[in-house]
């Protein structure tokens, strides 16, 4: 899963990251409204948790331009105004969710999760295939009964193959959905991890290489 976060509060936007990053999340981070306008147009994110409050280009405008350019992502808005007209009016703007400061972080990773889950076609909170089963609203994997460990890159390959329904993923589109910004595009990096993810999900192996397409489960 993939997160944008617009704040302009730099203290709070690298601490929501790096919590999201922790729940299994790829995410970058814009402090402005135009840059976080610019960011959501050109990357694939599931969500964009958007502050209403920003200098340069305020979260308000920042919503109704991309509801308007037909971005795909899904948007949940943040401010420090809980009334019910405010949530009435971020809503009207487009926005899929609103979350008044301050929050309970779990509150926030959930929130996200609902959303994403909505991004693409309907996918269940828990994803099952044979003996293995993922639970994507509370970002744990289990194969055969056991509990898996599995690193936030490799959950998100896992996540990513396993909702993608039988369909070959290219390693383009895993690095793009699973890895932010900062990702080389020419790393090894999601053939090592989906090494690693093979050997931890041991046998039979599920994960399958598909030349010149990818992988798929």
């Amino acid at each position: 899963m993939r997160v944008l976060v617009v704040e302009d509060d730099e203290e709070m936007a690298q601490t929501v990251a790096v919590g999201l990053r922790r729940a299994h999340m790829a995410v970058d981070v814009s402090f402005d409204g135009q840059s976080g306008l610019e960011r959501a147009l050109f990357s694939n994110y599931d969500v964009i948790v958007l502050d209403r409050d920003l200098p340069g280009k305020h979260g308000d405008e920042v919503c109704a331009e991309l509801i308007a350019s037909g971005c795909r992502s899904r948007v949940l808005m943040l401010t420090a105004a809980g009334t019910a007209e405010d949530l009435v009016g971020g809503l009207s703007l487009g926005a899929d969710d609103y979350l008044p400061k301050p929050f309970d972080f779990p509150v926030l990773v959930a929130r996200i999760g609902a959303l994403a889950r909505r991004a693409h076609p309907a996918v269940p909170p828990v994803v099952r295939h044979g003996d293995l089963v993922v639970d994507t609203a509370r970002r744990t994997a289990g194969r055969g009964g056991r509990q898996l460990d599995l690193a936030p890159k490799e959950f998100g390959v896992l996540e990513l193959l396993l909702t993608s329904k039988g369909r070959a993923v290219s390693a383009e589109e895993l690095l793009e959905r699973v890895w932010d910004e900062a990702a080389d595009p020419f790393t090894s990096a999601v053939k090592i991890t989906i090494s690693r993810l093979r050997a931890k999900l041991g046998d039979p192996p599920i994960i399958e290489t598909v030349a010149k397409h990818g992988y798929r489960i």
